[in-house]
């Protein structure tokens, strides 16, 4: 079985954001010279997630909104009695997950025509990682 891993590293501008890493992953796939098997992407983070979804501008906001009603920015939440001020970040990362296994078919991303890869930055504005593991023959 061969493996490939790498990391991508973003900053984010702002609080929140989401980046479509469908095409990064791919090429992760590609130079792992993997043709059958699967690649994980996973952040790195407790407040990031991961999913597969539609490449879709208004999909992505609604997604948006629809995070921020179900764990909105408070300031009483328990976790900031520990001097953070994220803990709707961390519930945002729970509903989205943190991490996607995505198949690898003739050598490249097995996704359906509207699928793509995102990461999520639910409390961004500092360094986090994503790894991105190929595995297969």
């Amino acid at each position: 079985m061969k493996t490939q891993t790498e990391y991508l590293t973003f900053k984010t501008r702002r609080k929140r954001e989401y980046h479509d890493i469908t095409d990064e992953v791919a090429a992760v796939v590609k130079r792992s010279g993997i043709t059958e098997g699967m690649v994980l992407v996973s952040a790195m983070h407790i407040t990031a997630g991961v999913w597969v979804n539609d490449h879709e501008n208004g999909l992505l906001a609604d997604i948006d909104v629809w995070l921020e009603s179900l764990a909105p920015y408070r300031e009483d939440y328990r976790h900031h009695e520990t001097g953070e001020t994220n803990g709707d970040s961390h519930l945002k990362s729970l509903l989205v997950g943190h991490q996607v296994i995505v198949p690898v078919t003739a050598g490249r991303l097995d996704l359906g025509p509207w699928q793509r890869v995102y990461y999520a930055e639910f409390d961004g504005q500092r360094a986090k990682r994503v790894i991105i593991k190929a595995m297969g023959e």
